[in-house]
């Protein structure tokens, strides 16, 4: 797995990996996944810093309510969420003390896409050490810290600061939360029947336009890409 070899890879290099990811379900899929490579002893038990309240609370709901979770056998037995050095940190002082931890640990905080929150303190921190790492767990939008580190910025503004970018960026697409053109289009060829109007409204354009040429190639659907503000009278 390629989570496996990020872990690895900075842990021998004595890095930190700081991860922006979502506080709901990806911060648990995240953790999921971390405990499975460690059980598998794919990767050291390192200290896991979960940086987030409201992904704190939301990892407890997960596991009050495992019922609800599609999970086999052995997750049931081995506990999904148990990490051997799972850390907490609930309040900004807390917060605040990850900061004194140079030695390999991964660091967990929202947001997901580096626009607001705890994990744009701990970028400022850790971006100028080539020894660590950001893990992007997922899409990153345009305009966002997230889409700037993946397209190689030398440097980011934080907080007013201009921060060197000399740690690795990596970012596993796989778990974006997003489907792509191909599950897209699985998925509509499952209708039943055809629309009479398809709107595409969520989506960078020119994905969004190659995803229209796609329908109107494949399924022979009408397909509208609506401009900001336009408006459709859907009873007509």
């Amino acid at each position: 797995m390629a989570l496996a070899e990020v872990i690895n890879r900075v842990a021998q290099r004595g890095g930190v990996i700081v991860v922006p990811a979502f506080a709901v379900d990806r911060t648990q899929l995240l953790i999921y996944y971390i405990r499975r490579l460690e059980s598998e002893k794919r990767i050291p038990p390192l200290p896991i810093y979960m940086d987030s309240p409201m992904a704190i609370d939301v990892t407890d709901i997960y596991r009050r309510h495992q019922e609800d979770l599609k999970l086999n056998a052995d997750d049931l037995r081995a506990e999904p969420f148990a990490v051997q050095a799972l850390h907490v940190m609930r309040s900004p002082e807390q917060s605040k003390q990850i900061n004194s931890v140079h030695t390999p640990a991964l660091i967990i905080s929202a947001s997901g896409m580096a626009t607001g929150g705890r994990v744009l303190h701990h970028l400022q921190q850790r971006l100028p050490d080539a020894r660590n790492c950001v893990l992007l767990a997922g899409f990153q939008a345009q305009g966002t810290h997230g889409r700037e580190l993946e397209e190689g910025a030398k440097s980011v503004q934080i907080h007013g600061e201009n921060v060197p970018v000399r740690a690795e960026v990596v970012n596993l697409r796989q778990f974006s939360a997003h489907a792509g053109r191909s599950e897209l289009m699985r998925w509509l060829a499952g209708a039943v029947a055809p629309p009479r109007q398809l709107f595409l409204v969520h989506g960078e354009p020119a994905a969004a336009k190659a995803l229209e040429s796609a329908v109107q190639s494949e399924l022979h659907w009408p397909v509208t890409l609506p401009n900001y503000l336009q408006s459709f009278d859907l009873a007509s």
